[in-house]
């Protein structure tokens, strides 16, 4: 049976790395320590966490260190997307043996396809596995919400869709009026800076960046209770810093790790590079409203 029970709030984890640019494992399983105190539902290792950016090895290292460190306190969701279906189905299977409670799959992006070799890609990768997947639509590799209902009803575990490409907020309803009987499931992506609205409109969670845990948490808490205007007055508390940490993958990975390094979750600010560097004006920024959201802990 496939687990069709996952909601709530799902961070993608910051990989962290030492300064020989080696994964740093001390780092990875304080954030994820904190995150599970936090309250988190789960927790993903994704496309931003820079898995494009890992050797083989190292993917295998960063799960089995995240599974170890969970002890199936939460669910882990590993992106196993590839540029070719038998890549994808490589990763898909290796994540499933090291104990990935969910996958999350993007179509390939170098080479957009036609819809059939799409549903080809996905139904493949669905039928070598027996997790629940997560269907990634993102900008440049996007899968159109039809397209997504189709899936799900092709295959019972394609039943989870992430939703980022933009604008994210009608991408959320435009699926959710669509679904039907299909099943599939709803969750907003896009760093988090849409989850109330993507909440209004059926989303079933979000999968922002781990930078604030904490503060998604208690607004999927306020939401999920009935405090909805609430939960929408206190997400615009956050709208700056969202907007400063989400300056694209490659500022944001140098904005994330200088966040978690003065929330002291991480020990120093290592990026893999390319990554384009922000400058001193832009780290300013971010303490100040770090400082002015109560969420710096140095």
């Amino acid at each position: 049976m496939v687990d069709r029970s996952m909601t709530g709030v799902y961070p993608v984890l910051q990989l962290p790395f030492d300064g020989s640019d080696r994964i740093d494992e001390e780092d990875l399983r304080r954030e994820v320590e904190w995150a599970i105190d936090c309250g988190v539902d789960g927790l993903a290792i994704a496309m931003g966490s820079g898995v494009y950016k890992l050797t083989d090895s190292e993917r295998d290292h960063v799960l089995s260190t995240v599974v170890d460190q969970v002890k199936g306190r939460v669910r882990v969701v590993m992106n196993t997307g590839g540029e070719a279906t038998a890549v994808a189905v490589h990763y898909s299977r290796r994540a499933e043996e090291l104990g990935a409670d969910a996958l999350m799959v993007r179509p390939p992006s170098y080479d957009p396809q036609v819809a059939g070799e799409t549903v080809h890609y996905f139904t493949t990768v669905a039928d070598a596995v027996g997790l629940p997947i997560f269907v990634q639509d993102q900008r440049g590799a996007e899968v159109a919400p039809a397209l997504a209902v189709r899936l799900a009803r092709e295959r019972e575990n394609l039943c989870y869709y992430k939703a980022e490409t933009p604008p994210v907020v009608p991408r959320v309803a435009e699926t959710v009026s669509l679904r039907g009987d299909s099943g599939l499931i709803v969750f907003g992506g896009a760093g988090g800076n849409f989850f109330v609205e993507e909440l209004r409109r059926g989303s079933s969670g979000t999968m922002p960046a781990c930078t604030m845990p904490d503060v998604f948490v208690r607004l999927w808490r306020m939401w999920r209770d009935g405090n909805r205007d609430g939960a929408e007055r206190e997400s615009h508390r956050y709208s700056a810093l969202l907007r400063t940490l989400g300056q694209g993958r490659g500022m944001a990975t140098w904005l994330y790790s200088e966040a978690l390094v003065r929330r002291c979750i991480f020990k120093a600010v290592h990026v893999r590079r390319p990554a384009e560097r922000p400058d001193e004006h832009q780290v300013t920024e971010l303490h100040r409203l770090l400082d002015e959201a109560g969420l710096a802990d140095s």
